[in-house]
């Protein structure tokens, strides 16, 4: 027995102008048996793979891994490359274990994980075993299910158990292969978009969602997998949105019966999905920030979609707020000239809010270089555990009471990599400003005196119904019509 392993991983943040080309993705493929070596170990869908062909003693070809975190649409280009060299990888192969986020699209196309799926069952026939782990904020539609023989997405955001989702699709895919079951699926969507900001699994009733998920799999024997997918709201396709999906041993209406029962308890608690006590306007967050006592404390800004939003930092400058810190902020040009400037060096600098219109345009202010240089690591924190990340250059600045890391490449926050890397500590800092969603928690939750969330007028906010959705069907909660209504 030989097994394919591939993934083609984005966040699609359809709003953002631009696309995500090639270029970004290759900065850290991997191909051939590098994929295996890259993410053997690792807390990663691929490395849950893994671990389960090598436990069971089976052969792996690595194919093609790219991924790009989340950022703009990716290129169509980009699509039809990976897509191609993931079919071409398929020859030989008795079956193909994949990672795909689930919220891959491109200008043209909104179902592009389905398109890459579609793609590898035309070649490789209706037999051909295929397996996919997605992420928990996957936008899934029919045509997914239908072409795949199992689906798992995460159950935990932060994303801790990756690599326990892909062990969760490697069992099930072998065990089909060895004929010890026969998976079938069901896909229920109840029509819900929920911010991502409110998609940590540790809130209510989302959690109590979750538990009921696991109580239905402990219960019903013949059920394999039961995924309840949070979608990602800032992807505008016609599948964006809430999703469950139950895998089963032959028995199609048992899945049916889960799936739609645990879609039912999510349309019946939106409402109640929509934190919107959590989230604070800059000025009502800062004040709030302000009266806590002790530190450090996490400022979140929530709706910055490629770390770059200046509107906090701007404010933190002006009402001279620290000592502050804002980690891996995305800014290549500035990275560059802080680089090329060196160690030591004072310059005028203008740098985030580059993204897009609303990111908040360039600060422009005097700043010290303390430290510049390329960044290559491995991550510590516990997600993605052990894989290897290039920042490029990059570059520890002072502006005011504030630290800044620039970076060159889009990599959120998360853990306390952001510290060590630049020879920093969380305790240094009375305010650590963070743009991660809900992946920072699982460090800076036990670290922080308080988390205050703020919303600011970026591609990804809290209110849903700011954005321009042209794909999203428009009856989806909490876009319009009755379905908007309720306390």
């Amino acid at each position: 027995m030989r097994l394919g392993i591939a993934e083609f991983s984005l966040e699609s943040v359809t709003f953002l102008p631009e696309t995500t080309g090639v270029d970004v993705f290759e900065e850290g493929a991997l191909r051939g048996q590098d994929v295996i070596a890259g993410n053997r170990g690792a807390n990663t869908a691929p490395g849950g793979f893994i671990d389960i062909c090598e436990a069971e003693g089976v052969s792996m070809q690595g194919i093609v891994a790219v991924g790009a975190g989340a950022a703009a649409a990716a290129s169509e280009e980009a699509l039809a490359r990976y897509s191609e060299e993931i079919v071409a990888g398929l020859d030989g192969l008795d079956g193909l274990l994949i990672h795909l986020h689930g919220a891959l699209a491109t200008p043209a196309n909104r179902k592009a994980d389905a398109h890459v799926l579609a793609a590898i069952r035309a070649a490789a026939g209706p037999d051909f075993p295929v397996a996919c782990a997605m992420d928990l904020h996957g936008n899934l539609g029919p045509e997914v299910v239908e072409a795949a023989n199992v689906v798992t997405g995460y159950h935990s955001s932060p994303h801790v158990d990756m690599a326990e989702t892909g062990r969760r699709a490697a069992r099930i895919l072998l065990a089909a292969m060895q004929g010890r079951v026969r998976p079938v699926m069901a896909l229920a969507k109840p029509g819900i978009m929920l911010p991502s900001i409110f998609t940590a699994t540790a809130l209510r009733p989302l959690a109590d969602i979750k538990r009921q998920a696991a109580a239905w799999q402990a219960r019903e024997k013949a059920l394999l997998d039961v995924s309840v997918f949070c979608g990602f709201a800032y992807a505008d396709t016609p599948d964006t949105g809430m999703s469950v999906v139950a895998v089963a041993d032959g028995d199609e209406a048992l899945a049916r019966r889960a799936a739609d029962d645990l879609a039912e308890q999510c349309s019946l608690n939106r409402f109640r999905l929509l934190k919107r006590e959590l989230v604070h306007s800059i000025g009502e967050g800062l004040e709030k920030a302000a009266a806590v006592e002790g530190g450090p404390v996490c400022l979140l800004e929530s709706a910055d979609r490629m770390n770059d939003s200046s509107w906090t930092l701007r404010e933190l400058l002006a009402r001279d707020m620290g000592p502050a810190y804002a980690p891996f902020f995305f800014d290549p040009e500035a990275a560059a000239a802080c680089v090329a400037a060196g160690a030591g060096a004072r310059l005028r600098l203008a740098f985030g809010g580059k993204s897009s219109e609303k990111a908040g345009g360039p600060i422009e202010t005097e700043v010290e270089v303390l430290e510049a240089g390329e960044k290559r690591f491995r991550i510590t924190g516990p997600l993605k555990t052990g894989t290897e990340i290039s920042l490029g250059p990059s570059a520890l600045i002072r502006a005011g009471r504030v630290l800044v890391s620039l970076v060159s490449a889009n990599y959120s926050a998360i853990d306390l990599d952001c510290f060590s890397q630049f020879g920093l500590s969380p305790q240094d800092f009375r305010y650590i400003l963070l743009r991660s969603k809900t992946h920072f928690r699982e460090v800076y939750e036990p670290l922080c005196s308080a988390i205050v969330i703020l919303d600011t007028p970026d591609w990804g906010p809290a209110d849903l119904t700011l954005l321009p959705y042209e794909h999203v069907p428009p009856e989806t909660f909490p876009l319009g019509g009755a379905s908007a209504e309720g306390t």
